[in-house]
């Protein structure tokens, strides 16, 4: 996938990073020793045949120029301090983290290092396997989601801070911010920005209900989950995570729209009954963050293709019916 947050460098700065983590001894030489793992949306990613033959990641932050948006500062930090309290709280597979560095004295942002996965991405395959094993491996993603979800925090919102004491209130912060991201840059959403403020002011009562700030990953989709052999081997990509409401989970989103496809296998993995009315409203509100997101970073990271923008769009106005709001 390809966006201007994507911070490529030179061979020769790889090299030089690879000898920072791993040592002169281990710097490949040569031709084809690299390629980029195109399809992440965020970050840009390497794979690396070291000079003994073993295979590496690199992951590297976007360049500190890009406009980004308020939620994605940060986002590596976010995503190491994840993986720690992961390895620290559950069994849930994650990658090691080989080496760090947030000096930018080799390349302009921050980057880290981890073991190449030898597996398929459940998001590239899934399409062709027999819907039992996908579901099979849904199932387990529930499960080991469920694990993360356990992993308490001291407060609600950002694993960075601030910190909020109640779940209404760092929703309400966070919906806010996108919202602001899209004002300033001027992103038509086929809706009056303060409709939407008004929308989550309306519903806001029901977010009362979540009284446990939980850890929540958001961005578990299919494609950050890696398989062999019938079983999940790793979940990847952990840079959104936050303390709140574990039905904001990527796998809850089709409980009330058959947009995202089929996770009912995903649900039963997790162990969730049928929602409640007010789980529902949640549930509503969360797409409708997810979808203002989709909208916003189209014009953020430089999309020339409008695909995704269109497509959030129309899932946008169909949500905003589900509230009541219809076009005139």
């Amino acid at each position: 996938m390809e966006s201007i947050t994507k911070n490529r460098q030179s061979p020769d700065t790889l090299r030089a990073m690879i000898e920072r983590a791993y040592g002169a001894d281990r710097v490949p030489d040569g031709e084809g020793w690299w390629s980029e793992l195109g399809h992440g949306w965020f970050n840009v990613a390497y794979r690396i045949r070291l000079r003994d033959g073993a295979e590496i990641v690199l992951k590297i932050a976007p360049p500190p120029g890009v406009d980004v948006m308020t939620y994605e500062h940060g986002a590596m930090s976010i995503e190491l301090h994840t993986l720690d309290l992961i390895r620290q709280h559950t069994t849930v597979p994650v990658p090691a983290v080989d080496f760090a560095d947030r000096s930018r004295e080799l390349c302009d942002a921050d980057y880290f290092f981890m073991p190449y996965i030898d597996a398929d991405n459940l998001g590239i395959i899934g399409e062709q396997l027999p819907a039992g094993q996908r579901d099979a491996y849904l199932e387990q993603l529930g499960a080991l989601n469920k694990e993360i979800n356990s992993i308490p925090g001291t407060a609600f919102g950002p694993l960075a801070g601030p910190g909020y004491p109640s779940w209404r209130r760092a929703f309400t912060a966070m919906t806010e911010d996108v919202l602001v991201n899209g004002e300033r840059r001027r992103v038509e959403l086929g809706w009056d920005y303060d409709v939407i403020r008004g929308l989550l002011a309306g519903h806001a009562a029901s977010l009362d209900a979540v009284t446990e700030p939980r850890l929540v990953e958001w961005d578990l989709w299919d494609s950050n989950v890696m398989v062999r052999d019938g079983k999940v081997v790793a979940v990847i990509d952990h840079e959104r995570a936050f303390y709140g409401d574990p039905l904001m989970e990527a796998g809850f989103t089709a409980t009330n729209t058959s947009a995202f496809g089929d996770w009912s296998a995903y649900r039963r993995g997790y162990g969730h009954p049928v929602l409640t009315e007010d789980e529902q409203v949640r549930r509503r509100l969360y797409t409708l963050y997810l979808l203002l997101i989709m909208v916003i970073e189209t014009v953020y990271r430089g999309h020339t293709d409008t695909k995704q923008y269109d497509w959030a769009r129309t899932q946008l106005d169909a949500l905003m019916a589900q509230f009541g709001h219809t076009r005139e």
